[in-house]
Parts: C-alpha cells; structure tokens; sequence
C-alpha cells in the first residue's frame, strides 16, 4: 500500500538569468537569457513527488496577488491536493532571484513573502485532519519554529518526517530526534555537523553526527558524485547517472519529492536514494524548477536499463 505524502513548505515565483558564468559580488554581467519559473522548495518537491506518481497534498501559504492564484491553479493541474493551501493578504507571494551560469551551477536570493508567515496556527487545521499511515515532507524556506512544530506534531501521531534541510538552519537539539530522513548536501551537512565532506570517510562521519542527534537514517546527496545513505545499522554509496549538467536549480527538490515517493511505496532506503538519483539526474538536463522535473515513465525507462 502506498502511503499519502504531505510536503509542508514554500512557493516562490522564480524569476531567472542565465548567462556565462555567476557575477561577483558588486559586478553586472550584461547578455543573459531571462525566464520565469514556478518554483519554491515545497512546491518544486511536491510537483517532483506528483509527476512520479505520488499522492500528494501540499500545504503553503501563498500571497493573494497574481503569482499566488498563478501557482494554486498549476497544482491543481499537477494533481496536487491543495486543500490545505491558505492566501495570505498582508504579505506578497515569494519571490526567487536566481542566475545561472553555462556549466548549470547557480546562486539564488529569495524573499520569503507569504512562505515567512506560514505558522503553527495555520497548520492546526491540517494535524486534526492527518492520519498514519503517512509521510510529511519539509524543507527550511518557512519559519524555523514551524518546523519544529512540524516535526514535534509528527512524532506525536507517529508519521514519519523528512526534512530536507535546506537553507541550512539550527533546529533545536531535542527536535532531531524525531526525525525519520535528513537530506542534507555536503554544504548543509557540514554547516548542522561541523564536518566538511571531502571524500567517503568524511561522509560517513558527518552522517554518524546526524544519528548523534537521534536522526533514524541520514541521506547526503553529493552533487555529480551521487548520494550516500545510512540508517546506523547499514550504509553505502550510489553513484549519480552521467548526464550533461544544463541547470542544478531544483536537483536538490527533485531527489527529497521523489526519495519521499519511493519510501511511501514501501521501497527500501538503499532503492530510495536510487530512484532519487535518477529523478534528480534527469531535472538537471534541463533549465527550470519545476519546468525540469521528471515524469514516472521517465525515470522506470533508466532503471529499467540499469537495474
């Protein structure tokens, strides 16, 4: 049986230049290419989690302006429940400034708008309805304190969390272990544990730091090098498809929505990073947030290939 998956967390409205490479700090590069992009960590992961055939529901606060309506009715053509989505009229939706650079590396600026009022209050609604079984999903583009609320409430009904730690922030001590899934980078590892990831022994330390904390399993996605997994009893390495890099904008979004399907099919946590690989090395072919987010069909034709 497959497992409904909650993602709590933020949408954006992603505004993008692509150009030769990233400017310096105090620099203007001239010449790039501008587009606009749904995106947002909460939506691009649960757009990632919906188009792999998860059942997905989604809770944000959007501003009620243009950009907000905009995204709410894309989630509905995405499949995505948005029953628990509020409209916030004191502040705008977020707004994300990104550039691209030509190898696809990039540097983004948000404003959180209508994502940096999405608190406790709002989500009680949402934790009388919610049930076991069922898996939630949250990343840290909403205020911190919600998070932990999140992560509290979950533990209280017994739903498993993923948080997708992303920006990196401090969450309180005794929160951790509540947590069934981290997904850090090697960046946001080594900003929660201290340890910067240089090679394998590096990775396995950092992901000993997070089962310190109480944390059940620990993935580390590493960029080109793939992922590395861990649930204290077992651990090992999977190696990220070779694809030709255009943009890493949402590769982090599409490996925590597809990782949170594959754990809600009951699949293992070593086929889990996998899938989420895959997923993650098909979204980085192309430019885009949720414009480069990968279909079921797409990702069982890689694995069917290289099982």
């Amino acid at each position: 049986m497959t497992s409904p998956i909650y993602i709590i967390g933020s949408s954006n409205t992603d505004m993008v230049v692509k150009s030769g490479r990233l400017p310096a700090p105090g620099e203007t590069i001239l010449g790039g290419t501008f587009f606009m992009n749904a995106g947002g960590k909460g939506a691009n992961q649960a757009v990632a989690a919906a188009r792999l055939g998860g059942n997905v529901s989604l809770i944000a606060n959007l501003g009620d302006d243009l950009f907000g309506r905009q995204a709410h009715t894309q989630f509905h053509k995405e499949g995505i429940n948005t029953d628990f989505i509020t409209f916030d009229t004191a502040h705008p939706s977020g707004v994300a400034l990104i550039t691209v650079d030509a190898q696809g590396e990039n540097c983004i600026a948000v404003a959180p708008g209508a994502n940096g009022n999405l608190t406790p209050d709002l989500l009680r609604t949402f934790f009388n309805f919610i049930a076991s079984p069922a898996i939630v999903l949250v990343q840290l583009e909403i205020p911190i304190t919600t998070v932990e609320f999140i992560i509290e409430q979950c533990s209280a009904l017994s739903i498993p969390i993923i948080v997708n730690p992303a920006p990196a922030n401090k969450i309180l001590d005794d929160v951790w272990k509540h947590v069934f899934v981290i997904t850090p980078n090697e960046t946001e590892a080594e900003l929660l544990t201290g340890i910067r990831i240089v090679d394998d022994d590096s990775a396995r330390k950092a992901a000993q730091a997070f089962h310190q904390k109480g944390i059940k399993n620990v993935v580390i996605t590493l960029g080109k090098r793939g992922a590395y997994w861990s649930d204290n009893m077992s651990d090992g390495f999977v190696a990220a498809p070779s694809v030709s890099v255009v943009d890493t904008t949402a590769a982090g979004d599409c490996f925590s929505g597809a990782l949170a399907v594959a754990l809600a099919e009951k699949k293992s946590l070593a086929q889990a990073v996998k899938f989420a690989s895959v997923s993650a090395s098909i979204s980085v072919t192309r430019m885009g947030a949720q414009a480069s987010l990968p279909s079921r069909k797409e990702v069982d034709t890689i694995l069917h290939l290289n099982p």
